[in-house]
């Protein structure tokens, strides 16, 4: 494993263990809240914003190879995005906030191209984001689903 996935999972760890500090927010509703942004610009095409939402050295893990940093991880959206793949929409089902750490779990969903004659099939999953608290609002450090 890299120092980057070392570090990643030992801040995912330590996150799930540490006592959290006291917050009015309710932690799901932060976590929709950036699920929705996430899924607003996505949809929108603004890849360019899209990768002001992740941090400098996070980490998405698709099927196959993770992407690393920011730059890689838009470009990456931006090729799902030019094949086809639209209408993305994340339910958060359950999140916990520690520190200024916010874990987000749910299921997720989007459309893509299903086969021959251009038919479109729904694609959907189980959804993780481990997201980082940056002044007021929250950028990813580690984003899987499968």
């Amino acid at each position: 494993m890299s120092w980057k996935g070392t570090t990643l999972a030992t801040l995912v760890a330590v996150s799930l263990v540490m006592p959290g500090r006291g917050s009015a927010a309710d932690p799901t509703s932060e976590g929709q809240a950036a699920a929705d942004r996430w899924d607003q610009v996505y949809n929108s095409g603004d890849l360019d914003s899209l990768g002001k939402l992740y941090a400098p050295d996070a980490v998405v893990i698709p099927k196959g190879a993770p992407v690393s940093g920011a730059e890689s991880i838009q470009k990456f959206f931006a090729g799902l995005k030019s094949k086809g793949f639209d209408d993305h929409k994340v339910k958060v089902q359950a999140a916990q906030m520690r520190g200024d750490v916010l874990v987000a779990t749910g299921r997720w969903q989007m459309s893509g191209p299903g086969g021959e004659g251009g038919a479109k099939k729904t694609f959907e999953g189980n959804w993780v984001n481990v997201l980082q608290k940056e002044g007021t609002g929250w950028r990813s450090v580690l984003h899987t689903w499968n």
